[in-house]
């Protein structure tokens, strides 16, 4: 039995790699894997590799490491057990489907966040509307316990969110993510006031938050899910790294079109209904998102486990009760990156202005400048990942923010102008890019395909409702009982706890998603670093590639990460 036999020939002239091989590497968007194409076997076998011979045998699909239709794997004439190949699609076509899904994955990303993050930014204007009273911080601490009640549904989104996308695909659980946050701002932009409805409005508010924070739930898994799995092996910490980057840049916009309405509007007009403009965009904003995703690709590593046929284990609570040593290590690793996070983004501006008392139009612009340079980090920290490991910026991350929050914040509280508190802020987020970089890297590649979703979902969700979602309401407290400080130690102690997570869990970056991976790791032993380095220059195979100690500490990582996953198998 040949090789040919398990995948079609490629039109000639085709510069489609082999399997084993890393992708041309034309920038962070052509890096993502475009599931429907189809890879030859490498000219110089002579004989078949054993994963080929296990492709061509439909009692066992498992082998394969070809891209399926699960359509026509699903067609009665075709059992859902045999494999059917996909049409190779030519270079150009790749790289085209490539830039779309990281376009989709991220731009809905994008619009999810900046209608999350705009309740924070503009909180500080429509406090007043639905809150009475004298006292400027009870509204705040009022409007941030709404805030903060939106990530009590996290949980809930990332395990109902979280198993569809395991069950019923990526796709399809990033369209009804969008559509549940579109109707949330929808429901913000016409909540009555106080004097309207008196406490009927902030009950809208409340609603409107829930729904909110269930659609976040299930988003972050799946976008982080679907970014990961759509990018190259090699460069999958790049490709993930959009998934805070089109974050930062939902804050961005949130925080841009705040600075043009402070600019175009007086204080009572936003007080009064300005700040239902950017509720009402975000409304807008979805509908074309929505539109986009329902046009993106699902990804190999779905498409390989639904040829299997229904997997009525997929995406459950049981299965991932196999894998909770790896669901520990994600409310673990998430704990200090996600109380950072929320403490030098959504809180920052709150901060420089009740506590450093800078103006509001100052503030705003210190947070935007800063969050603009940490979206452009993301990818080269991403990258770096890519080359030397995720627990090197993982721990460079912990050690920063358990020693370095204190000072900061405390030096921060008495910068009353704008380049000092500039500089101290990009000092933050340049050291929790170690985390946000890679974080959903990290998360998807220490579960299999079929609860992969659900663990990064409903792990980190809790991770985030018990401490990212109180970080705001907590320091508030602190303020309110006059010890601020006691919030800075409070962050550098979530930190140290990741920190010794981050010690102790082995690295994940060369961990196979997909069957077509763990064929490749089949086909060529691991005795370099790099897949590329199979490879020489000019495209052929080396025949003895030498052994190097980072290979055999790559080779330990993997075993240590498959061990995890073996350990939960059932």
């Amino acid at each position: 039995m040949s090789s040919s036999a398990a995948t079609p020939t490629p039109p000639t002239g085709s510069s489609t790699p082999p399997p084993h091989a890393a992708p041309p590497a034309e920038g962070a968007a052509d890096d993502l894997q475009a599931p429907p194409a189809t890879q030859p076997p490498p000219a110089t076998h002579a004989s078949p590799a054993p994963h080929a011979v296990r492709a061509a045998e439909p009692a066992n699909p498992a082998g394969t490491a070809n891209p399926v239709d699960p359509v026509s794997s699903a067609n009665p004439a075709n059992p859902a057990n045999s494999v059917t190949a996909a049409k190779p699609v030519d270079a150009a076509e790749e790289r085209r489907q490539r830039r779309f899904a990281l376009i989709g994955g991220s731009l809905g990303n994008l619009v999810e966040w900046y209608d999350w993050f705009i309740y924070a930014s503009f909180a500080i204007y429509f406090a007043d509307s639905f809150f009475p009273g004298d006292n400027p911080t009870t509204k705040l601490m009022n409007t941030a316990g709404i805030f903060a009640v939106g990530f009590l549904m996290r949980p809930v989104g990332g395990w109902v969110l979280g198993r569809a996308a395991d069950r019923n695909g990526r796709k399809s659980a990033l369209t009804l993510t969008v559509t549940m946050m579109s109707v949330a701002a929808l429901l913000i932009a016409v909540a009555p006031t106080y004097d309207q409805a008196g406490y009927g409005g902030a009950l809208v508010l409340l609603l409107a938050r829930l729904l909110q924070g269930m659609s976040i739930g299930g988003e972050y898994a799946a976008s982080a899910t679907y970014l990961t799995e759509a990018s190259a092996r090699h460069r999958r910490g790049l490709g993930s790294s959009f998934q805070y980057v089109s974050m930062t840049c939902g804050q961005l916009l949130g925080l841009g079109i705040l600075i043009t309405l402070q600019h175009t509007l007086t204080k009572g007009q936003l007080e009064s209904w300005g700040w239902r403009i950017p509720f009402l965009l975000g409304t807008v904003f979805a509908v074309v998102v929505y539109w986009l995703r329902r046009r993106l690709t699902e990804t190999q590593a779905f498409q390989e486990k639904s040829v299997d046929g229904p997997d009525d284990g997929a995406g459950t609570l049981r299965v991932l009760w196999q894998h909770r040593r790896q669901a520990g290590l994600v409310m673990a690793l998430t704990l200090g990156g996600t109380v950072a996070y929320y403490t030098y983004t959504t809180y920052l501006t709150k901060y420089l202005i009740g506590s450093a008392g800078m103006p509001k139009n100052t503030a705003t612009l210190v947070s935007f400048t800063a969050l603009a340079v940490f979206a452009v980090l993301q990818p080269f920290a991403g990258a770096l990942s890519d080359r030397i490991g995720r627990r090197p910026l993982l721990i460079t991350f912990a050690v920063g923010c358990t020693v370095g929050t204190y000072p900061i914040m405390t030096a921060l509280g008495s910068a009353s102008s704008y380049w000092p508190a500039l500089g101290l802020s990009l000092i933050a987020l340049v050291v929790v890019t170690g985390y946000t970089s890679i974080n959903a890297a990290v998360k998807a590649e220490l579960f299999p395909t079929r609860v992969r979703a659900l663990g990064v979902a409903l792990p980190y969700a809790i991770a985030n409702a018990l401490f990212g979602g109180t970080a705001e309401y907590v320091a508030l407290w602190f303020k309110n009982s006059g010890h601020e400080s006691m919030f800075f130690w409070y962050v550098s102690g979530c930190a140290l706890v990741s920190l010794v997570t981050y010690l102790l869990m082995p690295d994940t970056r060369n961990v196979a998603l997909s069957r077509a991976e763990e064929a490749a790791d089949d086909a060529a032993p691991a005795e370099t670093s790099h897949p590329a380095d199979a490879l020489a220059p000019g495209g052929a195979a080396t025949t003895a590639p030498p052994t190097t100690e980072a290979a055999t500490a790559e080779a330990k990582a993997k075993a240590e990460v498959g061990g995890l996953r073996s350990a939960g198998a059932p």
